[in-house]
């Protein structure tokens, strides 16, 4: 009987720490138009653990499918703003913001308004 309750715990407690191996979630990232889009899907997808990352340019929206158990939302928008785009977790640094080609720099008003209306 203590083995019956003993291997119960166990599977309550691994059923209760288990994490997601496909979890989805979808996070805001500062972007403006195609070159934006790859930068932002391909340093998403570096980042260990990530196995989709799709950004839309109109919503400014960064859907993820990924391991919960290898990584988290936290690093991969570390991993986005090291490549120079703002997340609300990580915001890029000056160099790394400085880094992207000239049309792609989305805290700049002018260069946003050039890019109103791109779509995916």
């Amino acid at each position: 009987m203590k083995q019956i309750i003993t291997i119960f715990a166990l599977l309550l407690i691994n059923f209760t720490f288990a994490q997601d191996k496909n979890a989805r979630a979808n996070m805001e990232v500062d972007g403006v138009c195609g070159m934006c889009k790859e930068r932002i899907e391909k340093a998403a997808i570096k980042t260990k653990g990530v196995k989709s990352a799709v950004w839309s340019i109109e919503t400014h929206q960064l859907s993820l499918i990924y391991d919960a158990r290898k990584t988290n939302l936290d690093s991969i928008s570390n991993h986005v703003a090291a490549v120079g785009h703002d997340t609300k977790v990580a915001k890029a640094t000056e160099e790394a913001y400085l880094s992207v080609h000239d049309c792609c720099r989305y805290r700049d008003e002018e260069v946003r308004d050039e890019h109103e209306g791109e779509k995916n």
